[in-house]
């Protein structure tokens, strides 16, 4: 125990005193042999380890820190080029148009010949619009001092693939710029017949629309398509209002409908009133869903979007209006587009007149003898003007009801472009069923030669999914391609005759 004690108090004085360990040491060393009568081996590990830090802390103080300088701000770190590591250079590095100037300096000088200054230069470019000037110093820069230079063919090879470059890129850049003038020029063009048809609908026909409406002129206008401001008031006159729907009639149906809503939504059941609960929940489950799927690109009509309520309205105001029909798949587009060119009523008045046509009721109300009807009056004008495309199908058994049916259901504003459709409906709106099925035939004409090249499953799965680039004008043209004559017979012949046919 007084050892052990010993050795602590050593310990602390070593630890206070390790600063004059010199003289420390060996007054320690006498005080260890007095107490202890020998030097023990952990005291004497305590002495060694404080004697190497004392020399430690000797050797630190007699070298001074080394004060580094900062480098001079003109030092310029070694720059990097194509082919290696190059000197530092004062100057501040070029850009490639500079390169490419002193290029054609150097290059002018060398075929002059000492001839005067003011003569042209024969191979320099003068107007540099067309350079693509991220090529230039990889093929017209020297190369450098630790490399042989190049052989005269090499450099002259390089320079007229250059040129070539620039050539070829002046040539895209042109013809480019044609195109777009091109564009705007066609741009212009359109609009201004837009103006001017604009000007003749709201001062001449629409004013005498009665009169006017069946003249070779108008149809004329009508079949270039109707400018947008006045394109719904044209259609509300061409589909015409034969069952008396009056503002006032929608908002009483309307009324009927948000009613019907708000008691379903409370209590789940409605008011019997001719249709059963399970018919009515499928129509309020049909048009949600439909409207989320109308146009989804634009986004007006899905939840949120500013028509939403507006599209909601008007087919529930039909629902009520029309029982017997109900909510079918495809009439949200329908009414999208009329919604998108019409006030509120008087889209919802057009929309019931509309469905009201003898063609739009059949498959409406899912008349399936009156759909083969049509579907057989269809078939043979199809045979009439496509034979070869018609014969194709017939071998693959591809029938036109597994593709007009989506056709017709939506009049074409879920199968066409937005702007196409419009043009369609325009021409609809003025001859009637019979441009939908020759509408229809314009289609066939359009791709008869990719669907000739095609089996039954792509073949339905293109005609059920057609191009979105189709062009107006494109189709328009196949569109008058198309006859709807089978003999001397019209279409509504030829349609009447299969009508009787069926019995109907």
């Amino acid at each position: 125990m007084k050892d052990q004690r010993s050795e602590k108090i050593l310990y602390g004085e070593m630890t206070q005193r390790n600063r004059n360990f010199p003289v420390f040491s060996v007054c320690l060393l006498i005080k260890t042999v007095s107490l202890t009568g020998g030097i023990n081996e952990s005291v004497s590990s305590l002495i060694i380890t404080n004697t190497l830090s004392w020399f430690f802390c000797l050797f630190r103080g007699l070298f001074s820190k080394k004060h580094i300088e900062p480098k001079s701000p003109s030092q310029n770190v070694p720059g990097w080029k194509l082919f290696g590591k190059v000197a530092a250079r004062e100057s501040p590095p070029k850009d490639s148009r500079t390169i490419q100037q002193e290029y054609e300096a150097r290059a002018g000088k060398a075929g002059s010949g000492g001839t005067s200054p003011t003569q042209p230069q024969h191979g320099r470019r003068k107007n540099l619009d067309f350079e693509p000037l991220s090529t230039t110093a990889l093929i017209l820069e020297d190369r450098p001092s630790n490399l042989p230079a190049k052989p005269v063919e090499e450099a002259q090879r390089h320079r007229q693939e250059y040129d070539e470059m620039v050539a070829e890129a002046k040539k895209r850049e042109l013809k480019e710029a044609q195109r777009k003038r091109k564009e705007m020029k066609e741009r212009f063009k359109q609009e201004d017949s837009i103006a001017n048809a604009m000007v003749v609908w709201n001062h001449d026909i629409l004013p005498n629309w009665d009169n006017m409406r069946n003249t070779r002129r108008v149809r004329e206008l009508w079949w270039q398509g109707l400018p947008p401001n006045v394109r719904g008031k044209v259609w509300s006159l061409a589909i015409g209002n034969e069952l008396n729907i009056t503002p006032e009639l929608y908002d009483i149906f309307l009324s009927r409908a948000k009613e019907r809503w708000r008691s379903f939504s409370e209590t789940g059941s409605e008011a019997d009133d001719g249709a059963s609960l399970a018919d009515r929940e499928s129509s309020l489950d049909l048009i949600k869903l439909d409207i989320s799927r109308t146009f989804p690109p634009l986004f007006i009509f899905q939840k949120g979007g500013p028509y939403h309520d507006l599209l909601h309205s008007v087919l529930g105001a039909y629902t009520c209006y029309r029982p017997d029909v109900g909510y079918v798949q495809g009439m949200s587009f329908i009414a999208a587009v009329l919604i998108l060119n019409l006030e509120e009523a008087d889209a919802f008045i057009a929309f019931a007149n509309l469905l009201n046509k003898p063609c739009q009721l059949a498959f409406f109300r899912v008349d399936h003898d009156l759909m083969l009807k049509y579907f057989a009056a269809f078939e043979v004008f199809f045979e009439e003007n496509l034979p070869r495309l018609f014969n194709h199908f017939q071998i693959s058994n591809l029938t036109p009801d597994l593709y007009l049916i989506d056709w017709i259901f939506t009049l074409y504003s879920k199968s066409l472009p937005l702007d196409v459709a419009c043009r369609v409906w325009d021409v609809f709106c003025r001859d009637g069923e019979e441009f939908l099925f020759r509408t229809g035939l314009g289609i066939l004409r359009l791709y008869e030669d990719v669907l000739l090249q095609m089996d039954f499953i792509h073949s339905a799965q293109f005609l059920t999914r057609l191009p979105e680039d189709i062009d107006s004008d494109r189709l328009f043209a196949c569109i008058v391609a198309m006859p709807m004559l089978n003999g001397n017979k019209k279409w509504s012949q030829v349609s009447s005759s299969k009508h009787k046919k069926t019995g109907k």
